[in-house]
């Protein structure tokens, strides 16, 4: 700032030095030739600086540790805080399905983390397939079904004394693991071990009941699975999660894109700062050039990275044909913005020093609500819904594995995100130029 005001000297002076660094403290005369623990007041003022600074950071860190790591550990710490919607619906009518469905509406609301409902069947008309779509469709989570004539098709195999008579055809449990992997893998063993048990008293009622009868003693010899296991079930993974990779652009991929936005958010900043545009160019050239730089390098960056993804073989045409890859990509474009737009906003008034803070709250806000359902969480983490995390693992979910399609919505909300900084961006710019204005002003005035 002096430097505008008067006339610098060719060879700048040790006190005009310390007046622009007034934190830098010399230990030593010598370059190269101080102790840490020298008792010179040079090497006592050093120590303070370094020791102040050093134990101010862990003190931060300390406080971020408690105040915004506890974000995701909550998150976790009584996950499923709530439970998770199924039906239960009864095709067969006859005594196989009252049984299942009296049994298994009856137990504990919540007890495997799914609250039970009886949905009468004449709500699908179109039989199974119907009641397949809308759990895709996300109008529940889970549905037990008990297939139609499975008493029927029971009582004939034993009459007839059938020998290929399959027992899992009785029930179908349905669910979709790519909705959430984690949820699923957690709620399709603990429905299986319910089944299993619902299964088993049935059997031992079944077994009670045909004691009397004349063909116990044929059954047993030519088909004995029909007595050990008259009824069983079948799990209808109905979009599985199928792709590995597909980990790497659900979740923790999501972190490797702050990271990199914060990359360019750096770089960008320290060009400026190099090149001296930051104080050089007008307000509105400034803006300009920060947002327009954003735009242009999340483009090329988030394409790279959606190459990254091809070249593992990530599917992209499963939903949206040859358009899910250029689908794929403009997703991650806008999703870069998203995030990285916030931490350019943000660096403008915290500076480099600060904003790794910011960067830990920014991470750990979204990866928390990005692990299990939403739904299954605690109230306060209904945020997520929009959060740039949540809704880029949905649209990624519906490219690849075919969920329920919001796409729209998504990148409605991640939009949203893009036009709130491109808003804070020049209030933040104007706010700090406008504070240096007044600070050169006021060392004008008191030379």
């Amino acid at each position: 700032m002096e430097k505008l005001t008067r006339t610098p000297s060719p060879v700048p002076s040790e006190a005009t030095v310390h007046e622009v660094f007034p934190s830098e403290v010399t230990i030593s005369s010598a370059p190269f030739s101080g102790q840490f623990l020298d008792k010179s007041p040079q090497a006592a003022a050093a120590r303070a600086i370094y020791l102040k600074t050093v134990f101010g950071g862990v003190g931060a860190l300390a406080v971020v540790i408690f105040a915004v790591f506890s974000i995701y550990w909550g998150s976790l710490w009584s996950t499923p805080h709530h439970t998770l919607p199924g039906w239960i619906v009864d095709f067969d009518g006859g005594a196989v399905g009252q049984s299942i469905c009296s049994t298994l509406s009856s137990t504990a609301p919540g007890s495997n983390g799914i609250a039970w409902q009886v949905v009468s069947a004449s709500r699908f008309p179109q039989g199974i397939s119907q009641l397949q779509n809308a759990i895709v469709q996300e109008k529940t989570w889970y549905a037990v079904a008990i297939n139609s004539g499975a008493s029927a098709t029971l009582s004939a195999a034993v009459s007839a004394v059938d020998a290929s008579y399959n027992s899992s055809l009785a029930i179908t449990f349905m669910g979709s693991e790519a909705r959430n992997e984690n949820i699923y893998r957690v709620h399709s063993r603990i429905v299986a071990a319910h089944l299993d048990a619902i299964t088993h008293q049935f059997t031992l009622q079944f077994v009670k009941n045909m004691s009397s009868s004349a063909n116990v003693a044929n059954l047993l010899s030519t088909t004995p699975q029909l007595v050990a296991r008259p009824i069983y079930y079948t799990i209808d993974n109905l979009r599985p999660f199928d792709v590995p990779v597909a980990s790497a652009v659900t979740f923790v991929g999501l972190i490797y894109l702050v990271i990199l936005s914060l990359f360019i958010v750096m770089v960008s900043a320290a060009a400026r700062q190099v090149s001296a545009l930051e104080n050089g160019l007008t307000l509105g050239s400034l803006i300009r050039v920060r947002i327009a730089t954003s735009f242009v390098a999340y483009f090329f960056i988030s394409l790279f990275y959606t190459l990254l993804s091809r070249a593992f073989q990530l599917p992209f045409d499963r939903n949206f044909g040859s358009a899910g890859l250029i689908i794929f990509w403009m997703l991650n474009w806008v999703g870069m913005l998203a995030c990285g737009l916030a931490l350019e906003a943000m660096i403008t008034l915290l500076t480099a020093r600060f904003i790794p803070f910011f960067l830990i709250l920014w991470i750990i806000s979204n990866v928390s609500v990005a692990v299990f359902p939403l739904q299954v969480l605690p109230h306060l983490y209904r945020y997520g819904y929009v959060f740039p995390f949540y809704n880029i693992s949905r649209a990624v979910r519906s490219i690849v594995f075919r969920t329920k399609n919001d796409v729209g919505m998504n990148f409605g909300i991640l939009l949203a995100w893009v036009v709130l900084s491109c808003i804070t961006i020049p209030l933040f710019q104007w706010f700090v130029r406008r504070r240096a204005a007044a600070a050169q002003a006021k060392t004008t005035v008191q030379i």
